[in-house]
């Protein structure tokens, strides 16, 4: 009797073994097409940042990690803008006065800290990319030009003098280029450089993490 009743269970259990075999391979073959697709968007989108930063981004597919973070990442500079500024340095001591004014061009780059996580996210109706906010990277001076230096008669010119009216230009075309919002900036030119390397159905959106820079 035990027999009986176990040759039928057994062939139930088998039945059923098969059957969801069966069902998987099929849902997978029926997602193929679709699970490649993306993958070849996540990796159109990879050739995207190594092309423009020089870095791969740990990108998922369907909140799955399909590649991995492995180049390490580093400051991404998107946009230079030239700034020119100028400081006046006018002392009276003793009714003795000196005057120096400074006209400085400087190259301001705005970008990206990539040091911080960067992940892309395919998606089937859109790609999503992590990344930090746009901020100033650095200010590089292109030249300095004295437009006056006037020394009083016992009130002159000290070099400390100089090195203090030197050290603030770089400060003003930094903060001319916040005021600028040359940040912001930075960022559509970001998706407008990505958009313009990958050409997909769904749309590509940049979502900027932390706090805004202000530089």
């Amino acid at each position: 009797m035990r027999g009986r009743f176990a040759w039928p269970i057994a062939v139930t259990l088998v039945v059923l073994i098969l059957a969801a075999i069966t069902l998987i391979i099929f849902l997978r073959v029926e997602s193929w097409p679709a699970r490649t697709g993306l993958e070849k968007l996540g990796r159109d989108v990879r050739a995207a940042f190594i092309d423009i930063a020089h870095l791969q981004p740990r990108v998922t597919i369907n909140n799955r990690v399909y590649l991995e973070q492995t180049t390490p990442t580093s400051e991404l500079a998107i946009l230079s803008r030239r700034m020119e500024v100028e400081h006046e340095l006018l002392h009276t001591w003793a009714g003795s006065s000196k005057r120096v004014k400074l006209h400085g061009t400087f190259a301001v780059k705005a970008g990206f800290d990539l040091r911080h996580d960067l992940a892309v996210d395919v998606r089937p109706n859109e790609i999503v990319v992590q990344l930090p906010h746009a901020q100033l990277l650095g200010v590089e001076q292109d030249a300095v030009e004295v437009l006056a230096f006037e020394n009083g008669f016992w009130n002159r010119i000290s070099a400390n003098d100089l090195q203090s009216e030197l050290s603030i230009l770089p400060q003003l075309a930094r903060q001319k280029a916040a005021e600028s919002n040359l940040p912001a900036e930075a960022e559509r030119a970001l998706q407008q450089q990505l958009n313009e390397r990958i050409h997909t159905p769904q749309p590509l959106r940049l979502v900027f993490t932390g706090p805004v820079k202000k530089d």
